[in-house]
């Protein structure tokens, strides 16, 4: 689904699930988000929960229409944002990923088997930018919104804040 010209959303639903995060009901199930940016240069956003990870991986796929990627953007490491990293580097692995310190302490403790090599990382400190062509994307800290790692990404060519796990509800 187009968001915009050049942002796709890539995500999936749950229909499965009856409480967010064993607590709150939700009837209708919930969205896991991820996105794909498409510009000079290609940005993933997110991955999804590990139960959805062919589904989410063909989503991707079918955004990407043939092109390589050139960006994972890891906003938040909860297992329903974060547990596809390691097979979606699988299927691309000259992905470089672009998280925050945090980030990428998580990263080595959730998936221990993975060696991102100094080349395939790209850390971020808080507001730092990074360009695809058109789209420019600032990265904002947000500590402890969910997480101690959270940080949100803002897209200042379609005026789009992709905003990790800081806007839901139930």
């Amino acid at each position: 689904m187009k968001i915009t010209e050049d942002i796709i959303y890539a995500g999936v639903n749950d229909h499965q699930v009856d409480l967010f995060e064993g607590q709150y009901k939700v009837p209708n199930g919930m969205a896991y988000n991820s996105y794909v940016i498409l510009d000079e240069k290609t940005a993933v956003m997110d991955t999804v929960d590990a139960n959805f990870a062919d589904e989410w991986l063909e989503n991707v796929a079918k955004a990407l229409d043939g092109r390589k990627t050139d960006y994972l953007i890891v906003q938040h490491m909860e297992p329903d944002h974060s547990a596809n990293i390691q097979k979606f580097l699988e299927v691309y692995p000259n992905t470089k990923v672009v998280g925050n310190a945090k980030t990428f302490t998580m990263i080595g403790n959730f998936f221990r088997d993975l060696k991102l090599a100094d080349e395939n990382k790209l850390e971020v400190k808080n507001k730092d930018t990074l360009t695809l062509g058109k789209h420019e994307l600032t990265f904002v800290f947000a500590p402890m919104v969910h997480w101690p790692e959270v940080m949100v990404t803002y897209d200042s060519k379609d005026k789009v804040l992709f905003s990790a796990d800081g806007f839901g509800n139930s």
